[in-house]
């Protein structure tokens, strides 16, 4: 993980003017949010089970994040490599039940090392986020 210093850390807005300016540079509201806290993610590569994030934190100053109308703090940026395993789960004896509501492992290493020449390119897209919540 590498934190970027921005000016958008700290920024307070809505949780729908958030999706509505940053959702046209390609960031999307991570799946895995949870009621006071979440990050809005840009994809930045996808290379078999090995994904670089631009990340944005948020969390919520009242209110649940599933309302768009929710006012929400802007945490730090980071870039974030996700290494998924891709190989079968050898312990998959879970149970039908659990099977059809959690189908996936658990990553091989949530923090793996970021590549070099994704670094200026995460960058620039946070820069981009900056223009478009007006904090430049």
């Amino acid at each position: 993980m590498i934190p970027i210093q921005s000016n958008i850390d700290g920024k307070e807005l809505t949780v729908g003017e958030l999706k509505k300016k940053l959702g046209p540079l390609g960031f999307n509201v991570n799946g895995q949010w949870e009621y006071d806290h979440a990050f809005i993610d840009y994809k930045l590569n996808d290379d078999h089970g090995d994904r670089q994030y631009v990340r944005i934190p948020f969390e919520s100053t009242g209110g649940p994040l599933d309302d768009d109308g929710t006012f929400v703090q802007i945490g730090t940026p980071f870039l974030l490599d996700h290494q998924f395993q891709t190989d079968v789960d050898e312990e998959g004896n879970i149970g039908a039940v659990t099977g059809s509501f959690n189908q996936f492992k658990s990553p091989a290493d949530k923090d793996a090392p970021f590549p070099e020449g994704l670094v200026d390119r995460g960058k620039t897209l946070i820069n981009k986020a900056e223009q478009a919540l007006g904090t430049l």
